[in-house]
């Protein structure tokens, strides 16, 4: 889930996406400052909050950064409008976190891709399809966790590669926006003392 807002741009809104993908939505004005957004299955994708400096002290724009107690204020104010079919839950570690690839595999579709098990510090290990050449197991790396708004704007999303699930990107420098990136394809490849689960960027502006 992400949340967004940019009074200039759109007004006092703020934008709450689910990340499912939808080629087609409808909408369905609650009443009450609340639009709910669904696919044409009626399967949520996202909330459009109005008025909503009544409820936060917004000063960013774009991507807001979130913690425990933003969501639950979200909660709160959706409860107050009597709007109880949500329960946005807050997580707490960041868009870009060091990975550790476990496994690789030969993507069974396509030559130049590898399937990887990453683990970024949950009980459960990411999969995550990638094709840079230099990718290989035991490695530290840059994952950018679905959800992440890359430097170009592009957001990670679930996706299906080839037939195979994917769920994130291990990333290249130039991917990163990080100075002096090499041109030549490639994933970043990070000295192996690195933390796993550690906030990359947090990391190299400190």
């Amino acid at each position: 889930m992400n949340i967004y807002y940019n009074k200039a741009g759109i007004g006092d809104v703020l934008i709450i996406d689910y990340l499912k993908e939808a080629t087609e939505v409808e909408s369905f004005d609650h009443g009450k400052g609340i639009t709910k957004i669904t696919d044409l299955e009626g399967e949520v994708v996202g909330y459009n909050l109005f008025n909503a400096s009544q409820y936060f002290d917004l000063n960013d724009t774009g991507k807001i950064k979130t913690d425990q107690a933003f969501i639950q204020r979200l909660n709160d104010v959706f409860a107050e409008k009597g709007i109880t079919d949500t329960d946005f839950i807050y997580d707490p570690l960041p868009d870009f976190v060091v990975g550790y690839v476990k496994e690789k595999q030969a993507h069974p579709d396509a030559d130049k891709l590898s399937v990887c098990q990453v683990d970024i510090g949950e009980k459960q290990p990411l999969q995550i399809v990638c094709g840079a050449p230099n990718i290989e197991q035991d490695q530290k790396v840059v994952v950018a966790r679905v959800g992440a708004v890359m430097p170009s704007g592009m957001i990670i999303k679930d996706a299906a590669l080839r037939g195979v699930q994917s769920s994130g990107m291990i990333c290249s420098a130039r991917e990163l926006g990080l100075p002096n990136a090499p041109t030549k394809k490639g994933i970043l490849v990070l000295d192996e003392t690195e933390t796993v689960g550690k906030d990359f960027f947090a990391s190299i502006n400190h």
